[in-house]
Parts: structure tokens; sequence; C-alpha cells
């Protein structure tokens, strides 16, 4: 019971880690600006799934927004077209934000689930000697 706690928290881990690297990604390039000719940052999120059983869940793969971004008026820009339009990453920085707290506390708690249960294994542990 000690070790499916501990795998599948793990997994859990393994989830929120992955999504912690898509919101990071996703917040770093919220201001990356394109050319109207070329595709906008695309936004990446992940896509989880519950495993067979006990164990755990697993990304399944990935989500991306949209290439199309959005258009800005910035015609100082370098990469400004002939109207003077650049284009933008659609991401919606508070969203993200809210998805990185979200991520931030699963990991926190998959992390004290596997910390509890090795305690729990090592008192087990220590009942056995005596």
């Amino acid at each position: 019971m000690t070790f499916d706690a501990i795998g599948i928290a793990s997994t859990g881990l393994t989830v929120h880690r992955k999504w912690l690297d898509a919101v990071s990604d996703n917040l770093a390039n919220v201001n990356t600006v394109k050319a109207t000719t070329d595709d906008a940052f695309q936004a990446r999120y992940v896509i989880a799934q519950e495993g067979e059983g006990t164990t755990g869940a697993y990304v399944q793969g990935a989500a991306y927004g949209d290439a199309e971004g959005r258009l800005v008026y910035e015609p100082d820009h370098p990469l400004a077209d002939a109207e003077g339009y650049v284009r933008y990453p659609d991401i919606d920085l508070a969203s993200q934000m809210g998805q990185l707290i979200l991520a931030q506390r699963g990991y926190q708690a998959n992390a004290a689930v596997v910390d509890r249960a090795k305690e729990t294994y090592q008192a087990a542990l220590q009942i056995g000697r005596n």
C-alpha cells in the first residue's frame, strides 16, 4: 500500500512538473513579437489522463494555442508590416498565473504524499526491528 502511494504520487509529480514547464514556457513567451507573415508563439497546454487501476496519472500529450495570435498596432516596431502591425501570442497572463499556482500546489501536494508514505514505511521498518 505504501509503495502504491509513492508510485501514484510520483506520477502526479511528473504530470505537475510538465504542467509547470508548459506554463513557464508560455509565460516566458507572452510578449514574443513576430512579423505578421509568421505564426505567433503557440501556448502549450498539457493533456493529462488517468492511469489504469491504481497506476496514477500520465501526460497524454499537449494541445497548442492559436498560431494566429493577435495583431497589435506598433508602427515603430522593426517587425511591423506596411500597415504597422505585429503579431503577439494569444496568451492570457492572468489565466497562466492561475495555472501556475494550481500546478505548484498540485506538485507540493504530491511531494507531501511521497514524504508521508516514506515516513510510514520507515516507521513500519522501525516497528519490525523492535
